[in-house]
């Protein structure tokens, strides 16, 4: 297999904030206050929702752009759901401000599930975790 995304999470200050470096990029993960955190940065689902809206809203403008249609401002919003047994759902709406037709329309809602990280998330990705040898990450 060959790696196309990889991230590092550190501790980064009190309770649950932490760094998280991804190529040149730097951002903050951290907890709501209600949850033990202060609330420094997005939380952990947030930062899936917002890796899945990233995809599909790039996705969607690099079709669009292939068939040359305006989409004009195109927003995608995502709310994780969760029912008491831990059953997950996420829904998306996508919204342009640009008038589309209903087969235009169509066609992005296909393309929606089509994308990258959608396929990713609904294939359960499966996930190996192991641990460092003691002293090999420190410098």
């Amino acid at each position: 297999m060959k790696a196309v995304s990889q991230a590092s999470v550190r501790a980064a200050g009190p309770n649950y904030r932490h760094e998280v470096t991804t190529g040149a990029h730097r951002l903050i993960a951290d907890e709501p206050a209600h949850a033990g955190g202060q609330d420094a940065g997005a939380a952990p689902y947030d930062l899936v929702l917002a890796g899945l809206g990233a995809c599909t809203a790039i996705t969607l403008r690099m079709y669009a752009e292939r068939k040359g249609w305006d989409l004009g401002d195109l927003r995608v919003d995502l709310t994780l759901l969760k029912d008491r047994d831990g059953n997950a759902r996420i829904d998306r709406v996508l919204a342009t401000s640009a008038p589309l037709s209903d087969e235009q329309w169509e066609r992005l809602l296909d393309i929606a599930g089509k994308t990258p990280v959608t396929k990713t998330l609904q294939a359960g990705t499966p996930i190996g975790t192991t641990r460092e040898a003691a002293g090999a990450g420190q410098q």
